[in-house]
């Protein structure tokens, strides 16, 4: 019996595990096919982080740029070379400037004429209409004298100049303009000097050791005459003429007086010798003039310092700068650079630099500026030497040989 219940059973589990395989095989054929294990098109991947390397978007090996074509494209695009970096520029030398052709220095005051005529109306004119007066009294010579000293003509030529007209009209009579004209020409020529050696000495000479030297000059004068602008100036002068020039910045005291005078020679060519602010003046003159010789040039420009003229000490040593020069050989030339705008005051400085050195030669600057044209007598008959340059104006050949004819035509006028 038992044996037949324990068949049962068997039977009973061997069918209800046949009726669970049948069920299990129908339901996996109902199933939907399964997803394939990767998408055909995958999302853009996310920004990586900081720090972290971005993944390719798929197992598929990175494609370059040269394999990939854009659409409606023939060919592939080629990758772009980097660019190598750009070399830093390096800066640009500074040009030099270009020289300039000074202007002739023959006639250039007769062209500067107009310029001087306008400032010193007051003076010719002026004695022109008192001389044409009817009758000259005693106060009408008065007058005259009166115009002359205020032109600083000075005491002693005003006088002269005075007692010579009167002895002209005198014996003339009846006195036309033209008449009056012509006398008071005449009779200021002789005033001022028609016979003097204004010509600026340059002439290269012999050295102490039997070499050949430049020409030498100095050029001194008192702070605010325009001293260094005056050596430019006169350096232009020279190269028209067509003379080779070398500058000596002296004038070691003063902030910038070196870089001026460089400029002026960079200008015309002239190279200028210096040294540094502060420095001993007499050896920079000395070196100057050395380098003049060994560059066989034709003269030697040598600007000193302004000096004050009641320091005595400082005239001494513009004194010992003429000395040290002297050893290469003789200086040809000490021009006296003045202002003619300062008068009387100007008379002062003439006076004391000539019992320092030798002058030899007056620059009258501001001529143009002033009516006081009688300076030129004055200080002629103060240092027994002639005006041999003005200037009349700030430009660069403003700078004028002084022509006797010529500036007594621009006094009293045509």
């Amino acid at each position: 019996m038992e044996i037949v219940i324990l068949a049962v059973v068997i039977a009973v589990v061997a069918l209800g595990a046949i009726s669970g395989l049948v069920v299990s095989s129908r339901k996996k054929k109902q199933l939907p096919p399964a997803p394939p294990s990767s998408p055909s098109v995958t999302a853009p991947p996310a920004e990586p982080h900081v720090g972290e390397e971005a993944e390719p978007p798929s197992a598929e090996p990175r494609r370059t740029v040269e394999e990939v074509e854009l659409p409606g494209a023939g060919a592939p695009v080629a990758e772009a070379e980097p660019e190598a970096p750009a070399a830093p520029a390096e800066p640009e030398a500074p040009a030099a400037p270009a020289v300039e052709v000074p202007e002739p220095t023959a006639g250039r005051l007769v062209r500067l004429r107009t310029r001087l005529s306008r400032s010193q109306n007051s003076l010719g004119k002026g004695l022109l209409t008192l001389l044409s007066r009817e009758h000259l009294d005693e106060d009408t010579w008065e007058e005259i004298e009166d115009t002359l000293l205020t032109a600083d003509v000075g005491v002693a030529p005003t006088q002269e100049l005075v007692e010579r007209l009167r002895e002209r009209v005198k014996v003339l009579g009846t006195r036309t303009p033209e008449e009056l004209r012509a006398l008071l020409r005449e009779e200021l020529l002789t005033l001022i000097g028609t016979d003097a050696d204004r010509s600026v000495h340059t002439e290269p000479g012999v050295g102490v050791n039997g070499e050949e030297k430049p020409g030498v000059v100095m050029v001194v004068g008192v702070n605010g005459t325009g001293k260094t602008t005056t050596t430019g100036k006169l350096a232009r002068v020279l190269v028209a003429d067509g003379k080779s020039v070398v500058l000596g910045a002296a004038d070691t005291f003063r902030a910038a007086a070196a870089d001026q005078l460089q400029t002026w020679g960079e200008r015309v060519g002239a190279r200028t010798v210096r040294g540094p602010e502060g420095g001993d003046p007499a050896s920079i003159a000395f070196d100057a003039v050395k380098e003049g010789i060994a560059e066989n040039a034709d003269v030697v420009l040598i600007d000193t310092a302004g000096r004050l003229h009641t320091k005595t000490g400082l005239m001494d040593e513009l004194g010992k700068v003429k000395r040290v020069v002297e050893k290469h050989g003789s200086v040809d030339e000490v021009l006296l650079v003045l202002d003619a705008t300062t008068g009387q005051n100007g008379l002062v400085q003439a006076r004391v630099f000539g019992e320092v050195v030798n002058i030899t030669g007056i620059v009258l600057t501001k001529l143009d500026g002033t009516a006081k044209g009688g300076i030129v007598v004055a200080v002629q008959r103060e240092l027994g030497v002639p005006v041999k340059l003005v200037g009349l104006g700030e430009g660069a050949d403003d700078l004028a040989p002084f022509e006797p004819e010529a500036f007594v035509d621009a006094l009293i006028g045509d």
